[in-house]
């Protein structure tokens, strides 16, 4: 089956006055449709430039796709013009911001942020549009959504602005959702109701989603797969079970085992786990493995040549010589 969405070889680097960031550099990624797919990793790895480049929403300049394609429905995104990514994005592609708080204009109401979008890929009238709103609030569970579709974003809560921008997102019946941290400053319940609310518009619209996220907890609850990425490549991909069950990179085991578990806060007094180490400068990444200098496991070789992505298993893929 051809996959909905298809990175190659995708590299994305930045020019600053230090010298060229390679943000993204070498990464594979496909989605299949109806699928969910997770992209996880610390802060800093590529997992938001990597979604942005899908849509071309990263500055350029400084930024620019060095190489790599983008195959969307088996049409490679990255030489397509400004007008005919316009035409694609919401429509096709919609996206999801990581921060609630600002990602909603503050001088318009929520229904005419939601209806611009409508009106801009579905060719309705005003009103249409604003009644379209309306329905596409009161599907995300929004109380009196008839109402609010009036109000300004500074009248709603942050779980609210974000089930609002997920409305937004799914106005058009995009094929494919790239969700960028949407559970972000969010207390622990609205992330749940968050993440719940994607799965189920996923179930009822039959799209595909691209979650980026940095906690494992959220990998768990809704991914079927899950992409491992550490300092602008991947470095682990499996099956959700696969990767809890049998994690093979040395980085997945420190994320893993640095989760909090409160079924043994009881009865084993051991301090939380944590990676040493902080994450190479992409300005001059180390030669060999980027994780060498953090990794417990770490030898000669690692740091000599670069380990590729090859198959360990059936479906289960890891950077690692081990």
């Amino acid at each position: 089956m051809t996959p909905l969405l298809d990175i190659k070889g995708l590299k994305v680097h930045f020019q600053t006055d230090d010298g060229m960031v390679r943000a993204v550099d070498g990464v594979d990624i496909a989605i299949n449709r109806g699928e969910t797919v997770s992209i996880v990793g610390e802060s800093g790895c590529g997992k938001t430039v990597t979604a942005m480049t899908v849509l071309k929403l990263i500055a350029m300049p400084p930024g620019r796709i060095v190489a790599g394609q983008v195959l969307f429905e088996g049409h490679d995104l990255v030489p397509l013009p400004a007008e005919d990514m316009r035409a694609i994005r919401s429509k096709q592609i919609a996206i999801v911001f990581q921060e609630p708080m600002t990602s909603l204009n503050p001088v318009y109401t929520v229904g005419e942020q939601i209806a611009e979008t409508i009106r801009q890929h579905e060719g309705m009238s005003k009103r249409a549009a604003m009644t379209r709103a309306a329905e596409m609030l009161a599907l995300v569970q929004i109380p009196n959504a008839h109402k609010r579709v009036s109000d300004y974003p500074h009248q709603f809560s942050g779980g609210m602005r974000q089930r609002v921008m997920i409305a937004m997102a799914l106005s058009c019946n995009p094929k494919l959702l790239i969700a960028d941290e949407p559970t972000t400053a969010l207390d622990v319940t609205i992330q749940a109701q968050i993440l719940e609310l994607l799965n189920e518009m996923k179930q009822r619209l039959g799209m595909a989603v691209l979650l980026i996220t940095h906690a494992m907890g959220v990998v768990a609850e809704t991914a079927q797969r899950v992409i491992v990425m550490y300092a602008g490549k991947v470095v682990e991909e499996a099956t959700v079970e696969a990767l809890f069950a049998t994690p093979r990179h040395p980085y997945t085991q420190g994320l893993i085992r640095s989760i909090p578990r409160i079924d043994l806060a009881a009865t084993q007094h051991v301090r939380l786990e944590a990676i040493p180490g902080s994450v190479p400068s992409l300005l001059n990444p180390p030669v060999g493995c980027r994780f060498a200098a953090r990794c417990r496991y770490v030898m000669p070789e690692c740091r000599t040549a670069e380990p590729l992505l090859v198959e360990k298993a059936p479906g289960h893929k890891a950077a690692c010589i081990l």
